[in-house]
C-alpha cells in the first residue's frame, strides 16, 4: 500500500483530522498565555497562531475528505437508522457550521499577532485578541465533544 492510499483510509483520516485539531486547540491555548502574558516576542507570538492556523486547515482538509468519501455513505445512514437519528440532524449539522467558522477566525488571530505590542495596545486589541483565541481554541474542544457524539451515535447504530 503506498502512502496515499494509507493517507486515504478512514482510520487515519479520523486520526489526522483529531491530531491536526488538537494540536491547532492546544496553539491557540497557548497563544492566549502568550498574549495575556505580554511577555512574549512578535516572532514568537506569529509562530504560534501559524502552527494553530496550518493545524486547523489540515484538520479541515482531512475532515472534509473524510466526510465526502467515507460519512456520508457510510456513517450517516448507520446514525439515521440507529437509535439516536437526532445527532446527525441536530449535532452533525451544527459542526459543519462551526467548522466553517475556525478558519476565518484563526486567520483572524494570526493577522492579529504581526502587530507590535504597543500597537495592539494603541488600537485596544490586545484584550478582543485573548478572547478571541479563547474562542477559537474553545470551538475547537466543542466541535472535538460533538465529534465524540457523532462517532458514539454511529457505534450505536451499529449494535442496534
Amino acid at each position: 500500500m503506498d502512502i496515499v492510499s494509507l493517507l486515504q483510509t478512514k482510520p487515519v483520516l479520523i486520526g489526522l483530522h483529531l491530531g491536526f485539531a488538537i494540536v491547532g486547540i492546544d496553539a491557540f491555548l497557548w497563544l492566549l498565555g502568550k498574549l495575556k502574558d505580554d511577555g512574549s516576542s512578535r516572532k514568537s507570538r506569529i509562530f504560534t497562531a501559524l502552527i494553530g492556523v496550518v493545524a486547523f486547515v489540515g484538520s479541515w482538509l482531512a475532515g472534509g475528505y473524510y466526510y465526502v468519501i467515507y460519512y456520508g455513505v457510510l456513517v450517516k445512514p448507520v446514525i439515521k437508522s440507529g437509535v439516536a437519528p437526532w445527532v446527525h440532524n441536530i449535532i452533525m449539522e451544527t459542526k459543519e457550521h462551526i467548522f466553517l467558522f475556525v478558519i476565518p477566525l484563526s486567520i483572524t488571530v494570526f493577522f492579529i499577532t504581526f502587530l507590535e505590542k504597543e500597537e495592539m495596545e494603541r488600537l485596544r486589541i490586545r484584550r478582543f485578541a485573548i478572547w478571541l483565541s479563547g474562542i477559537v481554541a474553545g470551538l475547537g474542544l466543542l466541535i472535538g465533544a460533538m465529534g465524540f457524539v457523532i462517532s458514539a451515535a454511529a457505534r450505536w447504530g451499529v449494535i442496534k
